[in-house]
C-alpha cells in the first residue's frame, strides 16, 4: 500500500517521463518530418490534457523539440509565440484593469440587479444579464470572481432573514418599503472584499453572534419548531434543512444553487460574443488568419453579428432551464414585477442591494474616463472594417496595416498617461474596500504597470503561442495534409453532420481538459478535414470554437465553475445535471446559427477561393 501511495503521489512526474520515452520509437523508426511533428504534437497534447505540468510550461515543449527534430528553426518557433492577438489581449487587459480598479464593474452589476428586482426569477435573470455584459469584455474568470461576491451578499441577506420571516414568507406586502421595514431591525452584515491569488473572495461577519445555528442568527426552539411545520412557498422543508443546514428552507437552498450556477453559465455565454471575450476565441482568430491569410472574413464586427443572437437565445433558454430545475414552473410567482406581491425578505434583499450601490457614492471621474474608453474601443472595433460600408481604415493609403490590436494597444497605452484626478480638483476617492492610502501624486495615471501585471494572463499568452507553434509545425512538415487524407472516408457525410460530430466531440473532451488546450489540438485537424471534404472551413471551425467553451458539467471544466463551486452552495451532482442541459442547449443553438444566419454572413454554401489556395499550396 505504501508503494502504491508513493506512486500515486509521483504520478505526474512518472507521466512526464514515460510519455516521451514510450512515444520515442515513432520518430526513430519513421524519421520523417510528419512523424517528428506528430511526436511533438502528441507529447504536448498529453501534457495539456493530463495537466501533468502547468499549461504554460507544456506550451513550451514545441520551442525545444521542433528545433531538436529539425521541424522548425528556433527563430521560426520563437516568432510564433508573439502574434497580433497578444497585443490585442494586452490592450484589453489595460481597460479591464481600469474597470476593476475603479469599481465600474460593480456599479454596472448592482444597477442591473436593482432594475431586475428581488423576485427569485428576476434576480437570477438580472445577475445573468450583468454577467454576460461584463464577460463580453473581461475574462470569464475575472467576471465570475467579480460578480459572485455581490451575489453572495444578496444570498446571505436572504438566508439571514429566513427563520424570522418563515411564517410570513408567503404573504405579500402591499405597503411601501419604508412601512415594511419599520419596527424591524435588519441584521448588520459587514461585507469585506479582498483578493486571494486574483479571485475575489468575500467574508460575511454577522453581529451580534449569540448561540447561532450555523447561519449567524439566533436559534430558538420555537422558531425551529414552527419552521418544521410551516410550508413555505409550496416547499415543505425537511428536518435536515431546518436544523442541520445553513439554509432555513429547501427553497432558499434552491435559490442559492440557481443563482450560483447562473453566474458561471452567464460568464461562459458572455465570452462567446466578442473575439476578446475568451482565450479560445483569440486562439481561433489567430490560427484561422495564420492558416488562411487571404480570407479577411473574421473580425470583431462579423464575429459579433454571428455570436450575439446565439448568446441572447442561450441566455433565455439557460435561464428557463435553471428556473425549471431549481425554482419550478411557477414563473408568475417568481418573476412578477408588481410591488404589491413582494415579500418582506424580497424587500430586505432589495434594500441590501440598494445599500451596496449607495456605498459606491456618486460616479467618479476615473469611472467616467473608463466608460468613455470602453465605448470608444467598441466603436473603433466595429467601424474598422464593417463590411457593408467603408471603415475608418479606408482613410489610410496603405491597406492591411491596422487591426483590432492597433486600437486596443493605443487606448490601453493612453490609460497609462491620463491622470486619474480631474484637472484642478481634489484627489479622487479610493475604490470601496481598498485600504490603501490615497496617492499624493496629482498626476497619477488611471492605471499603473502593477495594475496591468496583476491581471495579465501570461500563462494564456504562452499557451496560445504554443498552439501557434504546433500549427506552424503541422503546416511545414505536411502533417496536416496527411491527417486530411486519413479523413477522406468521411467525405460521404453532409456538412451539417460533420459539424455536429465535431461539436459533440469537442464539447465532450473539454469537460476533462482545458478549453484552450482542447481547441489548439482540434483546430488543425478540423481545418484539414474541411479542406479534404471541400467544406468551407468556417462551417466546422466556428461551431467547434464555441462548443469548446461548454465545459460546464464539472468544477474542473473551467475556472468559473471552480470559483462558483468553492462557495459551497452546489454539489457536483447539481453541476452535472444543470450543465448537461446547458451543454445541449449550446450545441443546438450553435448548430441553428451556423445553418441559418451564418450561411449568408460567411457564404458557407461555397468552398471559398482562399481555402482552395491553401489546399493547393499545402498539397505541393
Amino acid at each position: 500500500m505504501d508503494l502504491i501511495k508513493k506512486l500515486w503521489r509521483a504520478r505526474k512526474l512518472i507521466l512526464v517521463v514515460l510519455i516521451p520515452l514510450s512515444l520515442l520509437p515513432l520518430p526513430l523508426i519513421h524519421p520523417t518530418s510528419e512523424a517528428c511533428c506528430a511526436y511533438v504534437l502528441i507529447v504536448t497534447a498529453v501534457y495539456w490534457v493530463s495537466e501533468a505540468v502547468p499549461l504554460g510550461a507544456a506550451a513550451l515543449v514545441p520551442a525545444f523539440l521542433y528545433p531538436l527534430f529539425g521541424v522548425l528553426k528556433s527563430s521560426e518557433v520563437a516568432a510564433e509565440y508573439c502574434k497580433d492577438t497578444t497585443l490585442l489581449l494586452m490592450g484589453v487587459i489595460c481597460l479591464a484593469a481600469s474597470i476593476e480598479k475603479w469599481n465600474l464593474h460593480k456599479r454596472i452589476a448592482l444597477r442591473m440587479v436593482m432594475i431586475a428586482g428581488a423576485k427569485p426569477g428576476m434576480l437570477v435573470l438580472g445577475f445573468m444579464c450583468c454577467t454576460v455584459f461584463l464577460s463580453m469584455w473581461l475574462s470569464n474568470t475575472s467576471t465570475t470572481a467579480m460578480v459572485m461576491p455581490i451575489a453572495e451578499a444578496v444570498l446571505q441577506q436572504l438566508i439571514s432573514t429566513g427563520v424570522a420571516d418563515t411564517q410570513e414568507d408567503s404573504e405579500t406586502v402591499e405597503a411601501t418599503e419604508d412601512d415594511c421595514l419599520s419596527g424591524m431591525a435588519a441584521p448588520s452584515i459587514s461585507v469585506f472584499y479582498f483578493y486571494v491569488n486574483s479571485p475575489l473572495c468575500v467574508l460575511f461577519s454577522q453581529l451580534p453572534t449569540v448561540e447561532t445555528n450555523g447561519t449567524g442568527r439566533k436559534a430558538s426552539k420555537a422558531s425551529l419548531g414552527q419552521l418544521s411545520l410551516k410550508q413555505t412557498n409550496g416547499h415543505l422543508p425537511s428536518e435536515k434543512e431546518s436544523k442541520d443546514s445553513r439554509y432555513p428552507t429547501k427553497r432558499d437552498h434552491m435559490i442559492c444553487k440557481c443563482l450560483s450556477l447562473s453566474i458561471t453559465y452567464a460568464a461562459t455565454i458572455g465570452g462567446l460574443i466578442t473575439i476578446t471575450g475568451t482565450s479560445t476565441n483569440l486562439i481561433f482568430a489567430e490560427q484561422f488568419n495564420n492558416r488562411y491569410p487571404d480570407a479577411k472574413v473574421i473580425n470583431f464586427g462579423t464575429w459579433f453579428i454571428f455570436s450575439f443572437p446565439i448568446a441572447i437565445i442561450m441566455l433565455l433558454l439557460t435561464w428557463v432551464w435553471l428556473h425549471f430545475l431549481f425554482l419550478g414552473c411557477n414563473f408568475r410567482e417568481t418573476c412578477s414585477l408588481s410591488k404589491k406581491r413582494k415579500t418582506r425578505r424580497e424587500m430586505l434583499s432589495e434594500r441590501k442591494i440598494h445599500d451596496e450601490y449607495i456605498k459606491l457614492g456618486p460616479i467618479s471621474y476615473p469611472e467616467v474616463v473608463t466608460g468613455v474608453f470602453f465605448i470608444l474601443m467598441t466603436l473603433l472595433w466595429f467601424t474598422r472594417e464593417p463590411g457593408f460600408v467603408p471603415g475608418w481604415t479606408s482613410l489610410f493609403e496603405k491597406k492591411g496595416y491596422r487591426t483590432d490590436a492597433t486600437v486596443s494597444v493605443l487606448l490601453g497605452f493612453l490609460l497609462f498617461l491620463i491622470p486619474a484626478r480631474r484637472p484642478f480638483s481634489r484627489a479622487p476617492r479610493t475604490p470601496a474596500g481598498d485600504s490603501a492610502e490615497r496617492d499624493p501624486d496629482p498626476m497619477a495615471p488611471m492605471i499603473t504597470w502593477k495594475d496591468f501585471q496583476n491581471l495579465m494572463p501570461w500563462e494564456i499568452v504562452i499557451l496560445v503561442g504554443g498552439g501557434y507553434a504546433l500549427a506552424a509545425g503541422c503546416k511545414v512538415s505536411g502533417l496536416s495534409v496527411w491527417i486530411g487524407r486519413q479523413l477522406e472516408p468521411m467525405s460521404g457525410l453532409p456538412p451539417w453532420m460533420v459539424t455536429l460530430l465535431a461539436c459533440l466531440l469537442v464539447s465532450a473532451v473539454t469537460e476533462f481538459a482545458s478549453n484552450p488546450a482542447t481547441l489548439t489540438v482540434f483546430l488543425p485537424i478540423l481545418s484539414a478535414l474541411s479542406e479534404t471534404l471541400q467544406i468551407n472551413p468556417l462551417h466546422t471551425l466556428i461551431p467547434a470554437t464555441m462548443c469548446v467553451s461548454f465545459g460546464v458539467m464539472l468544477p474542473v471544466g473551467n475556472p468559473p465553475n471552480a470559483i462558483v463551486f468553492s462557495y459551497g452552495h452546489v454539489q457536483i451532482s447539481d453541476m452535472v445535471k444543470a450543465g448537461f442541459g446547458v451543454n445541449l442547449i449550446g450545441v443546438l443553438v450553435v448548430m441553428l446559427a451556423i445553418m441559418t444566419w451564418g450561411v449568408p454572413l460567411f457564404n458557407l454554401t461555397e468552398f471559398p477561393d482562399w481555402a482552395i489556395a491553401r489546399n493547393v499550396t499545402g498539397s505541393l
